[in-house]
């Protein structure tokens, strides 16, 4: 760093250190009115840090007073652009519940929902926060279907069911590959029963279709002809539905592999029938 650019630093601690400085002398100053200015100066200038500090300071001050409405709307803002996402949904939904019959009553209830669409992680995390912000999302749409925020709503909600579908999806994958199979077909049929809309319906049948198939092979032998069936039966269903699907090649390998091995077993049972005697 050059001298330059250490002169620089400097002056901008100093700065920094005089503004706090300057809030903290405000602050003790006690004056509840000179803070409220202060505090929304500093908000419309985006200094959002020094809006909530100010805001904090008079909150006690002017609780049932005219001014409240505003300061807690705007203090609730300042947690969502720190950021403090958790903080902001708290103080938003808390806005609402405060002050029902506020004209910003709608617009604090999205936010809130807003905040936590912010928290929704990938989907390889757990989606708490996920199916949260789906709810509240949901909640404001029920209850404002006429608003300007309805489009959006419904698109973050499409986005985040995106999410989960793809965490489902993923999840019965992987018991497939950890050959789960079992595990892998309720994972796969719970998520088609869930995510209807889907649009990798082919892929979902794909893979369920493979676990039936890996399942039977690896059945007990009583137990073996009837999961065969079974996987014949989805393979032909899958051929009706997706007939130039890019599965369908190994979809029919599947299947004649399945009908031969369920025509042997027959045959087995049939000798073992007739003879007494297992070949």
């Amino acid at each position: 760093m050059n001298l330059k650019n250490y002169i620089l630093l400097f002056f901008s601690i100093i700065f920094l250190f005089s503004c706090k400085g300057k809030l903290e002398k405000l602050k003790a100053t006690g004056d509840a009115k000179a803070i409220y200015k202060a505090a929304i100066t500093a908000f419309d200038k985006q200094k959002y840090a020094d809006a909530q500090d100010l805001f904090e300071a008079i909150l006690n001050n002017y609780r049932g007073k005219e001014e409240a409405e505003n300061l807690y709307f705007k203090y609730a803002y300042t947690h969502y652009y720190l950021k403090n996402f958790l903080l902001s949904n708290y103080y938003f939904k808390n806005f609402a519940t405060t002050f029902p019959n506020s004209k910003m009553k709608e617009e604090a209830e999205f936010m809130s929902a807003y905040s936590h669409y912010h928290l929704s992680p990938t989907f390889r995390l757990d989606q708490t926060y996920t199916e949260k912000a789906i709810d509240e999302l949901q909640n404001f749409i029920n209850s404002y279907p006429n608003s300007k925020r309805v489009d959006e709503s419904n698109k973050l909600i499409d986005e985040m069911r995106k999410k989960l579908e793809i965490k489902a999806f993923e999840q019965g994958r992987l018991y497939h590959d950890m050959k789960q199979y079992e595990a892998s077909i309720t994972s796969l049929e719970n998520m088609q029963k869930e995510f209807p809309e889907s649009t990798e319906v082919e892929k979902i049948r794909y893979y369920i279709i493979k676990s039936k198939y890996e399942w039977a092979l690896n059945s007990v032998l009583e137990k073996k002809e009837d999961r065969l069936s079974t996987t014949i039966a989805s393979c032909t269903e899958f051929s009706n539905k997706f007939p130039k699907s890019k599965y369908i090649k190994e979809i029919n390998s599947i299947d004649k592999i399945a009908n031969t091995k369920l025509k042997d077993l027959k045959n087995e049972r049939h000798q073992v029938k007739s003879t007494g005697i297992r070949p």
